[in-house]
């Protein structure tokens, strides 16, 4: 994710990894990322994360549309049937955006929470780089989350602070998992992180789980590879480098990487990151957007839930080892 646009997990430690890490007792192996930030004027007073202000007009900023249309993230009905989705897809966990305290991820996390945990998902956090983080203020957002009953974190954008200020501020903090966004072995291990994951699909693909997750687990650490269907961010960011979806053939490529790498858990970037075009949460076509159509062969209706029923047949397979 981009820092413009920009956790806690009951997982469990998979029987067989080469990982030396012990982790709390829990769930699964399978994790998603997920977002409660959109906003829609008529539950929450204004849009939020699906337009962007463009020559002084708002224009709506994804590439695909959702099949249940532009949501509020805040709507109860809206968050079961998506934990619904996501439980049916194969996935045990789901890692929530979360921006520090007072921020409107913050306050909707222990509503995915519930919707989560009724459906039989752990729920995790996903650390952002909120304005003014730091080390020692994410340890102190571990602790407080930990009390509240998360257990396993991801903090995204890692390496942007260094290995010492990681492992002073981490050293006092036990009882639960923390996972470092970063493809350096040394680093996370240094910084006192108990995994590695890569997030970004577009530039980390699947020529670099296998090395990953071999230095990971030489050093004792878990490996959470993030695989993903494409990324299109151009309407939302400007950014014109895009990772095509090739009709289901990139989510397959990396799904077999991360099969042949000895992740310890597969994370999936992403279930509705909408703004950057990563998300498998179902599509339909609309004016000047594509559906899903051509995916897996797949058309009309069928197609709109194309990438969900494939992380099913993925997530079934690395579960089955």
């Amino acid at each position: 994710m981009t820092a413009a646009l920009c956790a806690v997990v009951l997982a469990a430690f998979p029987a067989g990894s080469s990982s030396g890490a012990t982790p709390p007792a829990g769930g699964g192996r399978v994790a998603i990322f997920y977002y409660p930030w959109y906003s829609t004027p008529s539950r929450d007073g204004t849009w939020a994360h699906w337009y962007v202000e463009r020559d002084g007009q708002s224009q709506l900023a994804v590439r695909h549309y959702p099949s249940r249309g532009l949501y509020s993230s805040s709507n109860a009905k809206v968050l079961a049937a998506q934990m619904r989705e996501i439980a049916a897809a194969g996935v045990d966990t789901v890692v929530v955006s979360w921006w520090g305290e007072g921020s409107p991820e913050a306050a909707r996390l222990p509503l995915v929470a519930t919707a989560a945990r009724r459906v039989g998902l752990s729920v995790a956090v996903h650390h952002e780089p909120y304005q003014g983080r730091t080390p020692a203020s994410t340890a102190a957002d571990i602790v407080r989350l930990r009390d509240a009953g998360y257990r396993d974190f991801y903090v995204y954008d890692a390496d942007r602070d260094p290995p010492g200020a990681w492992a002073e501020a981490l050293a006092g903090v036990d009882g639960v998992r923390v996972f470092g966004h970063t493809t350096l072995a040394g680093r996370a291990k240094a910084s006192g992180f108990d995994g590695v994951y890569t997030y970004d699909i577009r530039t980390w693909t699947g020529r670099v789980f296998r090395r990953l997750c071999a230095q990971a687990h030489a050093m004792g650490l878990l490996c959470a590879p993030s695989v993903g269907p494409g990324y299109d961010a151009e309407l939302a960011t400007g950014d014109s480098v895009v990772s095509p979806r090739l009709n289901g053939t990139r989510y397959e490529r990396m799904w077999k990487s991360a099969l042949r790498s000895g992740a310890d858990l597969v994370t999936i970037t992403s279930y509705n990151e909408w703004l950057e075009g990563t998300q498998i949460e179902p599509a339909r076509p609309q004016v000047g957007r594509p559906g899903y159509d051509g995916a897996w062969g797949r058309r009309g209706i069928d197609a709109q839930r194309a990438y969900l029923d494939a992380t099913a047949t993925w997530a079934a397979r690395f579960t089955r080892g």
